[in-house]
Order: structure tokens, then C-alpha cells, then sequence
């Protein structure tokens, strides 16, 4: 018989998998392609039974024959009561009074707590039990989990659903098959469900069912709440390649593990019980709707795997979860944090306390209400507002404790020791901000088992508090020699072996991933780090979860025209004077004022007249500081009334600032608290926010639509800001951004790293700190017997007239003995020591002495450093110059296309600075004549030389090699690598600019002069 390759062939497959009747092969796992761990295990049997769609009752939305089953099992008095068997007036009265009861509280907290019906109370459901309670898993499997086929869901018609699972007579999952070699696909079924399925109907009404599946052999998606052709379908795939789908499955059809393992008996019951939510609706945003959550694959997938790795290796592990942006990663984190407090390993509780750190203010209420909706018992969660809230909610004993990093970080010195013999998750939102050396630490002498918790905190890169009082312990008066201090403080740093760390980012950075990412040894050596799970941003571009922020960017060329206003003709130290001089162009208010006109006519021909968004669009303006924001305020507030717009603009930025001879503030500006920005800019008539740092972070607002950038970006800063516009939501299809001041390559280069899995090329050597400490030893500017005098006196408390005494006559060293160069290169290698040591201390599992013993010296050491005296000669240029012409012109919208390739980014950087650049002195009419010819608003083709080169900058800054040149080499080697590079750009200039190529290519005196500007004007770049 040839193979059955119909709608109905998937239906029996289905079942007979459902049933355990179809003999497959074991599933091997369903893990995310990319989650860079094994596959995860099947955990869940099949475990369901038929039923029959006869039995179901589309009144009550109820399987009659199932439901009465599963009473009389279980509570056969309450049964007989409500005489199930026979069409009465008790059961219609029971029924009603279930429907009632489902409708009004949601079919998920029916089946958790029951229902009370007179003088009964009814469990419709007994919970999965913890492993060895026998009691509750003979409970547990008295549920009838039946599927029933051809589901004739209403009394006024005879259409059928596909597939209806049910939870002892309960529907709580529906589905609609489709096979695509009979050229039907998952799009069809979502259309059958927006046209054919009224969500009028009992079955289909919010919070009835947990989800409606539309399934091929492909694909699978889902909906919570059927509202017609509006009805929201989510794709609940695994995904493919980085990106969306399905990989191929050798063992059948690539969407079986939906019914393999998602709808397993087991699985749905463990989603049924921690994870599905109806939540009660609220005012802002959702309307007030009550809205039905059903977890996402990757979610899913990662909790799953989070939760079973922790169960076999218990304590003291470290996971790094790269979700991108419209992750869902509140749910995820609360979903993970509650299931961490049940967590269980050979019979005993791996984690005594879950604390949930968030870095960003704003998401900090957030995560809190989310946990507090998926935790069913609240008494387990606290909120730590101050130390003392902190230090009480760990003696209580709470479950899962929520604050935020700037809170953690100054309340956690006071928690001291008293942990031990406990165990904890550590759970870190946006970890590569949160999770800082002197937060590691601090956190670290806080939770940590033993008698280490409370020592000195040494040492640390982001600041050095010399007066700090040094805490009781730090004394030797129990005997313990210095090495013994010293070795103590070392262990302190270490990361806690009584915690495990979750740590969820969008945008590792090589740190994080060396911190917290998983470690692979390649043939050669090398070890890489890469997340525990991932969700890439291109999967969520293509699954629409975000837009593609990249899809429609438009550069804007600016050139203008400077004079001079002086008869003399002065030198001044080029370098120096065209970046004054840019910022001059960029700030002056009639620049401003044509950009500003730019950005307004765009908003209401590009983004207003079109109605993006519903009509509901919104823009933001990014200034580059506060200065800049003002005047934009004033210049797009009379452009708007110029025009005659309806609309209005609000802007952005902390505290005072002197404009116009009087202090200003966001508050008087827009005439209301700063609080209530993310609130007011969805309401009209306001509709453009002008932003100096405010909102560039952590700001998640669906309705906008467009960005105007008039500052410079670059890493992950570029990606963070421009990802504020990739929320989607009713009604967007699409977002605009329109950039001053990036070049494209910059852009591309920064978006790179994470548009999929990011990978850290190598781990840091701690042999880079032997090399620096050998480096900072041989300037002279320090003795041995120094630096263990000061230690020692520092961690004895002693005052400043013994430590100053000491670090003076090391500065009178670094003065006499090193040149201005020598002390640039000390000063930085001072630096990079503490930042390297800082970072290796948290994860070598080893530790030196005399490492320890410098790291505290240099941090008392180098803010007593002098920075070597620097002529500024280029100071006086901008009371020598005046702007003559300015114009911005945009260039054609395109979208900037990533590589499709997992991202290896460099470790942590370990060399120290290079010396103080040269000036480059000429004339001022030189530098004007230069600046003119490569900004000059005279288009001629030496201008559009003049353009390229301008560009030629960001293209040797982003350049690997020259970057690793600039981190890790000297200045002779840095110069090489960019001549490479520049080599290579210009060999692309040979169809589009080739009088510019033979000019390079044939003249050395033009060669040799355009190496040194390159080289000069991307060398000192900060490096991202």
C-alpha cells in the first residue's frame, strides 16, 4: 500500500505517537541548534489516551465521558453526586457552574486549584510529584490526558477541529493540521483559523484553551487568543541555521517534536503547572485585556536545559543565555527563577535562595511583576529596596529576592558572612553591565560559604576607595601572617563555589563570555567560549519578533564651508583642529537648524502622512550631549510650529544645564516630571523625543517608528541605540533610521558581533600579566619593599601619613625617571594590569600572591600619577573661524546586510597604552584648505576625492587585524597593519574612483602622505 501522505496520514501519525501506538525511534533531543550544548534528553513519555468526539459537550466545552472517568476515580462520592452519567438538572447546574468558573478564572488556575460547587471541592487535576513521593505520582497518574480527532466544536454548525487535546474532559489545546505534499502548509492553517473558526465560540474565547496550534510537516506556530483576521500567530520553532525553521529530523518529519516532546504527557503538564499564565489585564499598554501566555520555543528550550544541567551538576556553575532583543526574557528569567526554587538533586534542594539582579531601573518593577505573576506562592518572592531589606529577606529565608545592581552594589558589604552551608542562583539581567570585578567581588564576600566572607575589597579597576575604612577581619590579630591576608583576599574574588551564576544577555562582550560562557579546547590549544543557549537576532528578525533596525538606514552627507576671520595665518596641530572643527559645523545652531528641518519635513511626509504604526508613529532624536539636545528641542519645537503641525517634541537628558543665560531641566522644558516621559510620548499630541543618553538602553516602546542620529556610535552602544526601534507591534511593519554622523561600515561592523551566536576567539592568557607586571617593574618607579610596605599598611588600617609618605616618593620616581612618552606607557600599562587582573582573579583557579600584592599598590598608586602635560595646539582655532555654508543632503535608504556567520570576538585586551602622538603642526589657512576640500559644499570631482578619503577612517578602524595591531602591539607594527588595510581599501576604489587609485598607485609622495593621515587619525580612536 503506498504511504499515506494526506492531512489525515499527519492526523494518525500524530496520535498514534500521542498514544505510544506508533513505534518510533527514540527522540534523540529537541534542543535549539544553536544552543551550543548536547542535545537535551528526552524526559517525557507520550503518555495519552483516544477519545471520542462524541463525548464532548460543545455547551459547557467539556468531554463529558472524560471528565465523569476521571471524578469517579478520584473522588467517586463527589461523582455520584453530580450524577455525571445522565442529562439532569444537578449536572447541567455543575457544568454551568465549571464553564463559569473556567471562564471567569482561566482554564490554567481551574486545573491548579479546582473548583468549589456547594459543598464540594473538586480537583480537576493532581500535580506532578517531586521525585519520592509516591502518594502524589500514584495522583498524578489517575489524569486522563486524551486527544480527540475531528473535534466538532460547536452546536450551531458541524466544522471540526483537527485535533483537540484534553486534561481529565478539559480542552486545552487545539490544533489544525496541514500537509505540504499535498501543497497545504501552516499559513494555511492560520488562515483557517482567522476565517474559518468564529472566536465567538466557548472553545475559543481567552483563557480557555492554552494554545491553538497551526502545524505542517515544516512548521509550527501558535495562538493564544483567536480574535479573527486579527488573530496574532507565533512561530514555536526550534530553529535553523541561526535563523528561523526547522532543521532536518533523520527521523521523521521536522515538526515532530512538537507531539514528541512539547505536547508529551509529561511536558504539558510541567507547562500546564509552571509556566502557562492567563494574566488579569492592567491599564497602559494591554488595554486592560486579559491576555493568555503560552511560552515560546527557544524559552522553553532554554529554561529546560538551564534547569536540567543545574540538577547535574548542582552548585557553583556558570551559564551565559544569549537571547536577543524580543526574547521574551522577563518570562524567561521568571519562569527560571521559579523553577530553580523546586530544583532537587539526589533528594535535596540544589538552591536555597534565588536573587534576581537587573542592571536597568526601568526593567526593575518589571521582572518583579512578572515573577510575582508565575510564582503561585508570593510569600516566597522579595523585593530588596535597601541593605537592610536585602539582609533581612536572606535571614527569612525567602525563595527568590529581586534588586538591582546599583542597589546590590551598596548593600552588599553589610551582608558579611553567615551563608555558610547555603546555595544560591544567582540569576543576571544584561550580565555585561551588571556583573563588574568590584560587583563580582563584593557579591562574592557576601553569599560566600566559609570564613572568607567580609575581606578588604583590593584592588578593583573601577575605582580605589584608599581611605576606606578596613573591615575587623582585615586586622591580624588573630595570628594569621600577611601572605595568609593576601591569599584570603584572593580567594574573595573568586567567583562563589556556592552559587551558580545564569547570566542573560543580548550582547556579550568578550568578558562575559569568558566569565560565563561554555569552554571548548580546540586541536590547537585555543579555547573558545560560546553561550549555553542561544536565540539569535537574526532568528528573531525572522520570526518577527523585531524588526530589522538595518533594513531601511539612510546616511546624510553633510558639507559646509568654513572661512577664515583673521588676517594672520597661525599653525595649529591639524589633528587636533579637524575634530574641533567638525564638532564646531556639527553644534552650530544653524547646522542644527537644517538638520532639524530635515528631520521634521521627513517625520510628516515619510512617517505621519504614510500612517505607520496605525498613525500612532513616534521618533526619537539621539544628540550627542546635552548641549546639542537643548538646541535641537528649540530648533524641531519652531519647525513645528513653522509648519503648523499638530504634534510637539519632549526631550531628554539628566539634570541642569545652563541655556540661554538660565539653568534648564528635562522638567521645565516639557512642563512635566522626567518620570513621566516613557508615559506621555504615547500620547498626543507628542510625538518626537530628542534624547542626550536617556533612552538609548533599556527602553522598550513598540510605537517607535523612526530615529534621526546625530551622534557617533559605534559597538555595542551602536547596536543597543538603534535596536530601540526593532519592537514590533499593531500596525508595524517597518522602521526608518536617518544618520549624520555614522558611516555605513561602522554600523555594519558593530551589528556584526550579535546578529548571530557570538563566540570569544581565545581565552585571555594570564601570562599577560607576568608580561605586564615585568614591564611596570622595569620603569624603576617602585621598589619590592614599596609595594609590601604599603600593602601591609593599608590592610592594617594605618593612616595616610604612613601610606602618602611611600606612593610620593614613587611619583617623585615616575617624574624623574621617565620621559613624557614613558610615563604615558607606565601610567597605561598601571591601568591595564588592574583592569587584566581584576577580570582573571574572578576565574583562574589559581592565584598569585604578588599579583594581588601590585593590584592593591597600583590602585592607591595611579590617581596620584600625574597625566604628562599636553599642549593643546589647536586651542584658539574656533575664535578664528566662521562657518559660510552648511548643507545636509540625504543619500538613498538601503538596507546594510550582515554576514550570515557566528561572530568570534576578541578576549580581553592585556596590553597597556601606547605613547602621546606627535602634533602635526600647519597653517591655518592649510588646515581650512584641507577640511574645505574634503567637506567643501563646491562639488567638484575633488571634493568627491576629497569624500572617500574622509571615509577611509572608519573603514581601517574596523579592520580585525589592525585593531588586534592597536590592542596587543607597538605603534611600528599598528602602522603596518593599517597600511594593509589601506592597501586593500583602495584597491576597491578602482572602478568607482580610479584617478584617485592611480594617483596612490603611482604617486609615492601622495602614498606616503595618505598612509600618515590614516594612520594618524585612527590610531588614537578609542577601540571598541
Amino acid at each position: 500500500m503506498p504511504s499515506d501522505i494526506s492531512e489525515r496520514g499527519l492526523e494518525t501519525r500524530i496520535c498514534e505517537m500521542l498514544t505510544g501506538r506508533a513505534g518510533a525511534p527514540a527522540m534523540a533531543g529537541s534542543g535549539s541548534a544553536e544552543s551550543g550544548t548536547a542535545e537535551r534528553p528526552a524526559a517525557y513519555g507520550v503518555g495519552w489516551s483516544s477519545g471520542n468526539a462524541a463525548d464532548y459537550n460543545p455547551e459547557f466545552c467539556v468531554d463529558l465521558a472524560q471528565l465523569a472517568a476521571f471524578l469517579e476515580a478520584t473522588q467517586p462520592s463527589v461523582a455520584a453526586a453530580l450524577a455525571l452519567a445522565s442529562d439532569t438538572p444537578a449536572r447541567r447546574q455543575f457544568l454551568s457552574r465549571l464553564k463559569q468558573q473556567v471562564d471567569q478564572r482561566g482554564i490554567v488556575d481551574v486545573l491548579r486549584k479546582g473548583v468549589k460547587y456547594g459543598q464540594f471541592d473538586l480537583d480537576l487535576y493532581y500535580a506532578s510529584a517531586t521525585p519520592g513521593n509516591a502518594a502524589a505520582a500514584a495522583r498524578y497518574q489517575q489524569n486522563r490526558f486524551t486527544v480527540t480527532r475531528q473535534l466538532r466544536y460547536s452546536s450551531r454548525n458541524a466544522k471540526a477541529l483537527d485535533l483537540g487535546l484534553f486534561i481529565n474532559g478539559l480542552p486545552v489545546i487545539t490544533a489544525e493540521l496541514k500537509n505540504s505534499l499535498t501543497k497545504q502548509t501552516a499559513a494555511d492553517a492560520v488562515e483557517q483559523y482567522r476565517r474559518d473558526r468564529d472566536p465567538r465560540e466557548a472553545l475559543f474565547r481567552v483563557g480557555r484553551c492554552l494554545a491553538h496550534f497551526a502545524v505542517d510537516d515544516q512548521e509550527a506556530l501558535f495562538c493564544t487568543e483567536l480574535d479573527g483576521k486579527a488573530s496574532v500567530f507565533l512561530p514555536f520553532n526550534r530553529g535553523y541555521d541561526g535563523g528561523a525553521g526547522n532543521p532536518p529530523n533523520p527521523n521523521g518529519v521536522k515538526t515532530d517534536y512538537l507531539w514528541r516532546d512539547t505536547l508529551a504527557r509529561d511536558s504539558l503538564a510541567e507547562i500546564v503547572e509552571y509556566y502557562a499564565l492567563l494574566t488579569p489585564g492592567s491599564g497602559g499598554k494591554s488595554g486592560g485585556r486579559r491576555r493568555q501566555i503560552w511560552p515560546r520555543y527557544h524559552q522553553l528550550d532554554a529554561v529546560r536545559r538551564l534547569l536540567a544541567d543545574a540538577a547535574e551538576q548542582g552548585a557553583g556553575q556558570r551559564y551565559l543565555v544569549q537571547h536577543s532583543a524580543g526574547s521574551g526574557k522577563s518570562n524567561s528569567i521568571a519562569w527560571l527563577s521559579q523553577r530553580l526554587i523546586g530544583l532537587r538533586r539526589e533528594g535535596q534542594a540544589v538552591f536555597d535562595s534565588v536573587i534576581v539582579v537587573t542592571d536597568r531601573r526601568v526593567l526593575d518593577s518589571q521582572i518583579n511583576d512578572t515573577i510575582q505573576q508565575f510564582t503561585q506562592v508570593r510569600a516566597t518572592v522579595g523585593h530588596a529596596d535597601s541593605a537592610g531589606d536585602l539582609r533581612r529577606l536572606i535571614a527569612e529565608g525567602k525563595k527568590v529576592i529581586i534588586t538591582t545592581a546599583q542597589k546590590f552594589q551598596h548593600i552588599l558589604d553589610e551582608i558579611g558572612g553567615g551563608q555558610r552551608g547555603r546555595n544560591f542562583a544567582i540569576i543576571i539581567d544584561e550580565a555585561h553591565s551588571g556583573q563588574g570585578g568590584r560587583n563580582a567581588a563584593a557579591m562574592a564576600r557576601a553569599l560566600r560559604a566559609g570564613d572568607d566572607a567580609g575581606v578588604a575589597d583590593a584592588g578593583n579597576a573601577d575605582g580605589f576607595d584608599a581611605g576606606a575604612d578596613p573591615v575587623a577581619d582585615a586586622d591580624d590579630d588573630d595570628g594569621n601572617p600577611f601572605e595568609d591576608q593576601i591569599n584570603r583576599i584572593i580567594a574573595s574574588r573568586k567567583l562563589l563555589p556556592n552559587a551558580s551564576y545564569f547570566a542573560f544577555t543580548a550582547t556579550p562582550k568578550n568578558r562575559t563570555l569568558e566569565l560565563f560562557g561554555i569552554k571548548s579546547t580546540q586541536p590547537d590549544g585555543a579555547e573558545k567560549h560560546r553561550p549555553f543557549h542561544s536565540y539569535t537576532m537574526k532568528q528573531a528578525i525572522q520570526e518577527g519578533f523585531i524588526l530589522d533596525v538595518l533594513g531601511s538606514y539612510t546616511p546624510v552627507s553633510s558639507y559646509y564651508n568654513l572661512v577664515k576671520t583673521i588676517a594672520d595665518d597661525p599653525e595649529f596641530d591639524s589633528r587636533r583642529a579637524q575634530r574641533k572643527l567638525r564638532r564646531f559645523v556639527e553644534n552650530h545652531r544653524y547646522s542644527i537648524r537644517q538638520k532639524a528641518v530635515i528631520m521634521v519635513e521627513h517625520f510628516h511626509d515619510a512617517v505621519i502622512a504614510p500612517g505607520k504604526v496605525g498613525g500612532q508613529a513616534r521618533a526619537m532624536v539621539v544628540a550627542d550631549g546635552v548641549a546639542r539636545a537643548i538646541e535641537y528641542y528649540y530648533a524641531i519645537s519652531n519647525c513645528l510650529t513653522e509648519r503648523g503641525s499638530p504634534y510637539r517634541a519632549l526631550v531628554a537628558f539628566a539634570g541642569e544645564r545652563e541655556y540661554g543665560g538660565k539653568m534648564v531641566s528635562e522638567a521645565a522644558l516639557n512642563g512635566f516630571p522626567g518620570a513621566q516621559l516613557p508615559e506621555r510620548i504615547r500620547q498626543d499630541p507628542y510625538r518626537i523625543l530628542i534624547c542626550a543618553d536617556k533612552f538609548q538602553t533599556g527602553y522598550d516602546e513598540p510605537l517607535l517608528h523612526t530615529m534621526y542620529v546625530d551622534k557617533t556610535l559605534a559597538g555595542i552602544r551602536a547596536v543597543q541605540t538603534l535596536s530601540r526601534l526593532n519592537r514590533a507591534g499593531a500596525g508595524k511593519h517597518d522602521v526608518f533610521v536617518l544618520d549624520f554622523m555614522n558611516r555605513v561600515e561602522v554600523i555594519r561592523y558593530a551589528f556584526s558581533d550579535y546578529y548571530r551566536t557570538t563566540i570569544l576567539s581565545d581565552a585571555t592568557s594570564p601570562d599577560r600579566l607576568h608580561d605586564l607586571k615585568g614591564r611596570l617593574d622595569g620603569y624603576g618607579v617602585y621598589t619590592a619593599a614599596q609595594v609590601d610596605a604599603v600593602v601591609a599598611a593599608y590592610l592594617k588600617g594605618e593612616g595616610r601619613e604612613t601610606l602618602d609618605p611611600i606612593l610620593d616618593q614613587c611619583v617623585a620616581a615616575y617624574r624623574a625617571e621617565l620621559d613624557e612618552d614613558g610615563q604615558v606607557e607606565c601610567k597605561g600599562s598601571a591601568k591595564a594590569f588592574c583592569r587584566l587582573y581584576d577580570f582573571l582573579s574572578q576565574i583562574l583557579a589559581y592565584g598569585r600572591p604578588e599579583w594581588e600584592r601590585l593590584a592593591i599598590f597600583l590602585n592607591l598608586l595611579i590617581p596620584k600619577l600625574p597625566a604628562p602635560a599636553e599642549d593643546d595646539l589647536a586651542r584658539g582655532i574656533l575664535e578664528t573661524v566662521d562657518l559660510d555654508s552648511y548643507r545636509a543632503e540625504k543619500q538613498a535608504a538601503f538596507r546594510i546586510g550582515l554576514a550570515d556567520e557566528d561572530a568570534e570576538i576578541d578576549p580581553v585586551p592585556g596590553a597597556g597604552g601606547g605613547g602621546k602622538p606627535e602634533p602635526e603642526l600647519d597653517t591655518l589657512s592649510n588646515i581650512l584648505l584641507e577640511f574645505n576640500s574634503l567637506w567643501g559644499a563646491d562639488f567638484t570631482d575633488a571634493d568627491q576625492v576629497g569624500r572617500v578619503i574622509a571615509g577611509l577612517p572608519d573603514k581601517i578602524t574596523a579592520n580585525i587585524a589592525y585593531r588586534n595591531a592597536r590592542r596587543n602591539s607597538d605603534q611600528e607594527n599598528a602602522r603596518l597593519e593599517s597600511n594593509r588595510a589601506l592597501d586593500a581599501e583602495m584597491l576597491q576604489t578602482v572602478q568607482s574612483d580610479a584617478e584617485l587609485y592611480k594617483q596612490f598607485a603611482e604617486n609615492a609622495d601622495f602614498k606616503d602622505w595618505l598612509y600618515r593621515q590614516i594612520f594618524a587619525a585612527t590610531y588614537t580612536a578609542e577601540v571598541a
